[in-house]
């Protein structure tokens, strides 16, 4: 075995470790993360079956949009579950790089991807066959905005700056007598 065989076992170990630590430090516990991936699988079944549908008409926007879709659910399956995706040789590298993305750049992505086709054309059936995908997509936002605090934190704070107030109020009455 040579040196740079050596090496790809501990190359690869590593990049398996980095998704881990990446979602590890934005705070996401196992079970939510799941349940972002759970939506994420769910929003592109339902993307892919919506679109589907979308294109059996004659009108081009409802292609169009339907068409997007279906590339809506390719990228989800790609991005939340590559095992879907085993015939296609990058998936696993497209995979690693979107667990790379901080939460609040996958909302976005999931978002601005969902909201597209309902912008082509709106139909119930663009905004059904989206509104998981979208969910996906605030799912991961609401977790880009972290843990809410406890009210011991806030009664502090609201504490705090009502003792400003009262201090500036104060100092402006002296300031004017």
């Amino acid at each position: 075995m040579s040196s740079q065989d050596e090496q790809l076992p501990a190359a690869a170990a590593a990049a398996a470790a980095a998704p881990e630590a990446a979602a590890a430090d934005e705070g996401m516990t196992w079970w939510y993360r799941w349940l972002c991936r759970i939506a994420g699988v769910i929003g592109g079944m339902s993307c892919a079956f919506a679109g589907l549908w979308n294109c059996v008409t004659i009108n081009p926007l409802n292609i169009a949009a339907g068409v997007w879709m279906m590339l809506n659910a390719f990228v989800l399956f790609l991005c939340e579950a590559p095992f879907c995706c085993q015939f296609i040789e990058f998936a696993n590298a497209v995979a690693a790089r979107a667990d790379r993305l901080r939460a609040w750049q996958k909302a976005a992505f999931y978002c601005g991807m969902a909201v597209f086709p309902v912008m082509l054309s709106l139909t119930l059936t663009t905004l059904l066959g989206n509104a998981i995908a979208f969910a996906t997509g605030v799912l991961y936002g609401m977790s880009a905005l972290g843990k809410k605090g406890d009210a011991i934190s806030y009664a502090r704070i609201h504490q705090q700056q009502k003792q400003m107030d009262e201090e500036k109020l104060t100092g402006s009455l002296e300031g004017q007598a």
